[in-house]
This record gives structure tokens, C-alpha cells and sequence, in this order.
């Protein structure tokens, strides 16, 4: 059990750093180990300020979790449409937003007991 919230606080890290890279704006990290019946152990929250923006935050999310630890996302939706980008890596599952669908969509509430916590950028 502790090697496996080992590599989701890796990987946690290594999707922060990515958004990062490339400006994302709003990072909130959403711990949901203490949730029943959660989907996985963390989601990482974003906005991107572009479609190009949108693209690179994910395409950097992609590249430094692989680089530093050889995973490639189980799933991928939504890079067509640059609305709501989702990579999902099991335990860690990155939501790269524009900030009209962020509003919309509300993960944040619809996940309150959470514990979260806000990046600054």
C-alpha cells in the first residue's frame, strides 16, 4: 500500500510540474483518498487561457510524466475539442479546462469532501 501512494504522489507532483511549464492558471489539487467510492487518489485541476495554451499544458503534462517515469496515459479525451482536456492515470486523472467549461462543470463541488488545495502559479 505505501509504494502505490508513493508513485500517486509522483505522479500527483510530476502532472503539477507540467502544468506548470506551461502557465496553467488555477491549479487545484483535489485529494480524494479519504472519498468513498473515489474514482482515484487525486485529481489536478487547471485552466488554460487558449486552445494553444489548452494543447501545450497537456502535451507537457504527457511528456514530463513520461520522462520521469515511463507512463503513458490509460485514457485520453477531449484534445479535439480543447473544452475540457482529461488524461487519466488511474490513480492520478489531470482536468485541463478553459475557463467558461471549468465554471460549467464545477469538479471542485461536485467533490467537496476532498481535501483541496490551491498551486500557486
Amino acid at each position: 500500500m505505501q509504494k502505490k501512494q508513493e508513485v500517486s504522489l509522483s505522479l500527483r507532483d510530476l502532472v503539477i510540474e507540467g502544468m506548470l511549464e506551461k502557465k496553467a492558471v488555477d491549479i487545484t489539487v483535489m485529494d480524494l483518498k479519504g472519498v468513498k467510492n473515489a474514482v482515484a487518489d487525486y485529481f489536478i485541476i487547471c485552466s488554460g487561457n487558449s486552445d494553444t495554451q489548452i494543447d501545450a499544458i497537456s502535451d507537457a503534462i504527457e511528456e514530463i510524466v513520461y520522462k520521469n517515469s515511463s507512463q503513458h496515459p490509460w485514457k485520453k479525451e477531449g484534445r479535439q475539442n480543447k473544452e475540457w482536456v482529461l488524461i487519466d492515470y488511474v490513480d492520478v486523472v489531470a482536468h485541463v479546462f478553459n475557463q467558461e467549461k471549468r465554471e460549467f462543470y464545477a469538479i471542485e463541488e461536485l467533490w467537496g469532501d476532498a481535501v483541496t488545495s490551491v498551486i500557486k502559479s
